[in-house]
């Protein structure tokens, strides 16, 4: 408590906003239970439902921790913290893959290296204030993050040797609707559905935890780790598509060169001003 005394009202925020998101575990788990191909009945599952099992023991350890720490801080309102969690898993998330393999890994592939990037600034920040404990915790949570992107992009990646066409197609997909961040409904206790991760967002901007410019430097990685420039056999539609996503990180710079975040915090029910000095 001594040594959490130090970090700022806007790092509490992002600290409890990706406590959250790690908690509602359970919503992600059952998604990916039911996308097309995998299989957890017959003979104990197949290798896909073993893999979501495996990736979700792991994930699991980042809630548990990241709320343990919380608690012993002192420095937030665990009940609000308790009810938010249990109002993002009751409301689920819609984003957007359906069932389809195919964008359900290109989600995955960008989400993990979103929350690497997330964690590991929170890492950064901790360590900058004096906090070294929660630094560690952040960078250990941060590296299973990017094991879990490499995995998820090789998937994508061999795809794209057998299924070239309808993989790009995927890929140009869920970049046109954007990647949504999985606790896009996240709200506070008494308010509606989504209300709070506007807020929370521009916590995290504000701190430099994850930004816009960050959202479209994993665009870039994964064009370049996926070498979409030199893929062949592709259909014309798909050749549509490339063209699409090669063109697509530098309009979405010149967005985010536009956005203007509020200076001011928004007071969430989960920090309480008072406690932070």
């Amino acid at each position: 408590r001594e040594i959490a005394k130090d970090l700022p009202y806007d790092f509490w925020v992002v600290l409890v906003g990706d406590t959250i998101t790690e908690e509602a575990l359970p919503t992600y788990e059952s998604w990916l239970m039911d996308v097309e191909g995998i299989n957890q009945i017959d003979e104990g599952g197949n290798g896909w439902s073993k893999w979501v099992r495996s990736w979700t023991g792991e994930e699991n350890r980042h809630g548990d921790l990241l709320n343990k720490y919380l608690y012993l801080s002192g420095r937030v309102n665990m009940r609000e913290v308790e009810m938010t969690s249990q109002h993002l898993i009751n409301d689920g998330f819609d984003i957007g893959t359906g069932r389809d393999p195919y964008k359900n890994f290109v989600y995955t592939s960008f989400q993990e290296l979103a929350t690497y990037v997330s964690h590991n600034r929170v890492s950064q920040l901790a360590k900058k204030y004096g906090d070294n404990k929660l630094s560690k915790i952040c960078r250990l949570i941060a590296g299973d993050e990017m094991r879990h992107h490499h995995a998820y992009s090789e998937f994508v990646n061999r795809i794209f040797q057998v299924d070239p066409s309808e993989m790009m197609l995927a890929f140009q997909y869920m970049m046109k609707q954007k990647i949504v961040m999985p606790a896009h409904f996240l709200r506070e206790s008494g308010e509606k559905i989504g209300t709070a991760f506007e807020q929370f967002s521009d916590s995290a901007q504000r701190i430099g935890v994850y930004t816009a410019a960050d959202y479209v430097d994993i665009l870039q990685k994964l064009i370049d780790k996926w070498q979409i420039d030199q893929i062949t056999g592709l259909t014309a539609e798909a050749e549509k598509a490339r063209d699409f996503l090669m063109k697509l990180p530098a309009r979405m710079t010149r967005i985010s060169e536009r956005l203007v975040i509020p200076a001011e915090s928004h007071i969430f029910k989960w920090v309480q001003p008072a406690l932070i000095k």
